[in-house]
């Protein structure tokens, strides 16, 4: 498939992805992949927050077959695990819990390997009858309405590998945090033990000052020890965080991206 690159992103996809549908459809591979119950896992993975139960039950598919299907899913190439960082409910095994956590589990998310899949699950493939038929209506409103969300998603894995880039590739541990108070964009472990937490803004105001305070308290919250506070926006800061004598803070701005393009 030839797409011209002269294009911007909204007319690529607008165009070619509903009135191409049909041929977009046959490259899927597996085929099967676009049946049932291999759909319905993955529009689910692709439209929530990744939690296994979470997945599984917007899936409407149990635990033993949810599983199996996963591990099918990631022999594939298509999806991977990424493992919960949160520390364990119990100290001792005979700790009784409040009554309030005794149903929450610890439990890994579930990735699409590629943001086209993302795409395609999350956009496209859920108005599969509409397209088929020429109809684009409910397509378009979906698309206006959430797209703004998958690019929110690769500003996220973009901005992990510009903090990276930014200490010299030396973070051990660079991912998502999520626990049961909070759920963070960046949790990162340096090689010398400086803990980064961060937080990734894709929207068109500048990030105020506000926003690193409820990152603050946020992590007061969940009791993370954080030594450096990281802030990535599209559209710059305020002046009042630019101006900030605050020796824990790092600001990225989009024109800070560019460094990924020459390393």
């Amino acid at each position: 498939m030839e797409l011209d690159s002269s294009d911007d992103l909204d007319t690529i996809i607008r165009f070619n992805f509903v009135e191409q549908y049909k041929v977009l459809n046959e490259f899927i591979s597996p085929s099967y992949l676009i049946e049932e119950p291999y759909r319905f896992l993955l529009v689910s993975i692709a439209r929530g927050d990744g939690r296994l139960s979470n997945v599984f039950r917007k899936a409407r598919v149990g635990e033993v077959l949810g599983l199996r299907l996963l591990n099918e899913l990631v022999e594939l190439g298509i999806v991977e695990l990424e493992d919960s960082r949160e520390p364990a409910l119990k100290a001792y095994p005979n700790q009784k819990l409040e009554k309030a956590l005794r149903s929450y589990k610890i439990e890994p998310k579930i990735r699409f390997k590629k943001p086209f899949h993302r795409f395609w699950f999350g956009f496209v493939e859920p108005y599969h009858k509409d397209l088929n038929r020429g109809k684009s209506k409910r397509f378009y409103e979906n698309f206006n309405q959430h797209f703004a969300q998958l690019h929110s998603f690769v500003f996220e894995q973009l901005s992990q590998e510009l903090l990276n880039v930014h200490f010299n590739n030396q973070l051990i541990i660079n991912g998502n945090y999520w626990d049961k108070h909070s759920e963070f964009d960046i949790w990162a472990t340096h090689k010398d033990g400086t803990k980064i937490l961060g937080e990734c803004k894709y929207t068109n105001r500048r990030v105020c000052k506000s926003e690193l305070s409820k990152l603050r308290q946020k992590a007061k919250t969940s009791e993370l020890e954080v030594d450096i506070f990281a802030l990535f926006s599209k559209n710059g800061f305020s002046n009042e965080l630019k101006n900030s004598i605050d020796k824990d803070l790092l600001l990225f701005e989009l024109e800070d991206f560019k460094q990924l393009l020459i390393v």
